[in-house]
């Protein structure tokens, strides 16, 4: 399965913007309210839970400065991937998008497409306001 958000625009520029996704305790900033837990568990991993969804756990699997990080679920029984793309868009701004990627069964594609679209389009919404 795969999924897009739509491209948003920051008041950082690709590098700040970069740096910003490089520390995974930003991220608890760009969660959305649905969020009941957030917790940091290393320098490059954290924990959430939303309302209604299990806790996952995301770990920095890729970087390429200043274009692209690459945060990997670390469950065997939920293997995705999440790619923020990361474009430069003049005078201290970038442009961010967000790409979801995931093997799952027909059934379990079903019921998670929707919550998972709403979600990584609030992550990329609420980048835009950083």
């Amino acid at each position: 399965m795969n999924l897009e958000s739509p491209k948003v625009t920051a008041d950082k520029s690709q590098q700040e913007m970069f740096d910003f996704l490089t520390n995974v305790e930003n991220y608890e900033q760009l969660m959305p309210e649905s969020k009941e837990k957030f917790e940091v568990v290393s320098q490059d991993a954290f924990l959430f839970g939303l309302k209604g969804m299990p806790e996952i756990k995301l770990k920095i699997k890729d970087t390429d400065e200043p274009n692209l990080v690459v945060l990997g679920s670390t469950s065997d029984k939920f293997p995705f991937a999440l790619s923020i793309h990361i474009d430069p868009a003049g005078d201290g701004k970038s442009e961010t998008q967000l790409f979801f990627s995931g093997k799952f069964n027909a059934m379990m594609s079903m019921m998670i497409k929707g919550p998972l679209q709403k979600f990584i389009d609030s992550l990329a919404a609420n980048v835009g306001k950083m």
